[in-house]
């Protein structure tokens, strides 16, 4: 036999033997679903590593709890510092505008900050006064926030969405209308060919109406973005409940068909980030975006089909009604720049105004009803099924001193935010994995020793990351054997990477097989080890600074507890 005979026997033994074995592989497990078997052996693996971690369990303390909601909520937002300035004021005389981000940022997300460089440059006068204007990027419903408490407050505001500027003066502050419209945008839902087709063939069109009943009915995956903080999740939200009664989307018909709805939501989402990777990940059929964001990104627009909805986000600019008549002068200059040919040209380059025929179904909202819409969204969004969450605490001795003091605070703070149904527990970690508190529904007497835990924590030794974890998921999943129905999640607030214990690698497929999301809070921190474990299962990772981390817990637990 040849040299070339022999390679080709060779080969096709090969090629048979990886057939046999591949089929053994590929069968060893018919009748046994992968999801099952994923979950089986993540248990047992988890089993092991907590006992041999084998954490203690602390003294129980309580702490009395006291509330000021009206000096809460200023309080706990961050000083306006915190969010950056696009461009400054180059004259004594000037307005300051708080903007969403989409169009004051930089690049294609840059269109307001490039007009206002230019119009600074214009020599633009007010009574023989040179002006300018200041651009700060807020998102629009942290601004409204900061307006609305009086913490800080601008001359001009331009959400992405009237509807924050109707939400304002429901919270009584009065608005004047200097432009109804700077910049054309519409909300939208991102859908895959196969999954827009999907909907076609059986319900004969995609609108939101058919994308509801869709979800209604568990044929259809849905994610969205918080209604407190996204323009985007706000339109969603208040339109979903007048799909189910227009002509009272706060009666019980709407809230009924909304927790029914909700029932298959897999989460909202802090970020369209977030959104996004889950629907990469396989997590979600569709999510949401503003259309100038979809048509701006190539990879979206190549793969997912854009159908609007809802309230169009026209992007607005207001003035507040306690500023001076000099300021609303040059917002109004500052609006008629923006209005000119040349700057609706640049708009269209950043796909701005590229659906113009796009016309609301809706009347307009009022302020009153999107305020209460919140509310309801919150107290209805888990459909009686209570939430289970374990929160995993860093105080190892990096921790020591303000980062510590930052996060007590922010979870003392955040209690309120938490709905009193839901099954809560407290983690601490360092060298040694301490249990604080057992999960328990979050009554009155759960919330003293929550409190009282959270204030008793100190800082000391190392960062014993993952072993605070796996004890959490143990915690979780045995409560969840009580409450199969309910939605499990960890919260881990820490400041940097994990230097004993076990590491990620350890537990990943532990993560994974379970199925829990884990957000994960940085003070100061490594941001990149703790994004590497929301990663695992969609959740996000959040960087707070010790300035903003009360603001953004407040977020984070509106959206999700």
């Amino acid at each position: 036999m040849n040299k070339k005979s022999i390679g080709i026997l060779a080969a096709v033994v090969v090629i048979v033997c990886a057939a046999v074995f591949g089929g053994i592989y590929a069968t060893r497990n018919i009748g046994k679903s992968e999801k099952k078997i994923t979950q089986e052996s993540a248990v047992n693996r988890l089993e092991k590593m907590v006992k041999k971690i084998e954490p203690r369990t602390a003294q129980p303390v309580k702490s009395p709890i006291e509330y000021d909601a009206a000096e809460d909520e200023a309080a706990e937002l961050p000083d306006i510092d915190t969010c950056p300035v696009g461009v400054e004021a180059v004259t004594p005389l000037y307005a300051e505008i708080y903007s969403s981000p989409e169009k004051a940022g930089t690049g294609t997300d840059g269109w307001l900050c490039e007009m206002a460089e230019e119009f600074n440059q214009q020599g633009y006068e007010v009574n023989g006064q040179p002006v300018s204007v200041k651009v700060r990027k807020v998102n629009s419903g942290q601004a409204l926030d900061y307006i609305a408490t009086g913490k800080a407050v601008p001359e001009g505001y331009a959400p992405s969405s009237m509807l924050w500027v109707n939400m304002l003066n429901a919270r009584g502050v009065t608005t004047e209308t200097v432009a109804e419209r700077m910049v054309g945008n519409v909300a939208g839902i991102l859908l895959s060919e196969k999954t827009h087709k999907q909907i076609i063939e059986k319900y004969g069109s995609v609108d939101l109406k058919a994308i509801t009943e869709a979800t209604e009915a568990g044929e259809f995956a849905m994610g969205y973005t918080n209604p407190f903080a996204s323009s985007a999740g706000l339109n969603f939200l208040v339109c979903t409940l007048e799909r189910y009664d227009l002509g009272n989307p706060l009666s019980e018909t709407a809230m009924e068909g909304f927790r029914k709805f909700q029932k298959n939501v897999p989460f909202v989402a802090l970020t369209t980030m977030q959104m996004r990777d889950a629907a990469e990940n396989g997590s979600l059929d569709g999510f949401i975006m503003e259309y100038q964001s979809y048509v701006n990104d190539t990879i979206l627009s190549r793969n997912y089909k854009f159908t609007p909805y809802g309230y169009r986000h026209d992007n607005p600019l207001v003035s507040i009604a306690s500023a001076s008549q000099e300021k609303k002068d040059i917002l109004n200059l500052f609006a008629e720049y923006c209005a000119s040919d040349n700057a609706k040209k640049r708009a269209e380059e950043y796909g701005f105004n590229a659906m113009n025929d796009y016309i609301c179904e809706y009347e307009e909202v009022s302020g009153d009803i999107l305020v209460a819409a919140q509310k309801l969204y919150k107290t209805n969004k888990d459909s009686g099924r209570p939430v289970i969450g374990v929160f995993v605490t860093d105080v190892s001795g990096s921790m020591a001193g303000e980062p510590l003091q930052a996060l007590q605070e922010s979870l003392i703070n955040s209690m309120k935010y938490i709905n009193t149904q839901n099954y809560i527990g407290l983690v601490s970690y360092s060298d040694e994995v301490v249990i604080e508190l057992p999960i328990q529904e979050f009554n009155l007497e759960q919330q003293t020793y929550f409190k009282g835990a959270v204030e008793h924590l100190s800082a000391t030794g190392g960062t014993a990351t993952f072993d605070g974890i796996c004890v959490a998921l143990d915690m979780i999943r045995e409560l969840m054997d009580q409450y199969p129905d309910a939605k499990p999640m960890l919260f881990v607030l820490s400041d940097g990477e994990t230097n004993t214990g076990y590491g990620l690698n350890d537990i990943r497929d532990v993560l994974s097989g379970m199925k829990i999301p884990v957000y994960t809070i940085g003070y100061n921190a490594d941001l990149a080890a703790l994004e590497s474990i929301s990663s695992v299962n969609e959740a996000a990772s959040i960087d707070a600074s010790t300035d903003d981390v009360v603001y953004q817990l407040k977020i984070l637990f509106n959206a999700n507890m």
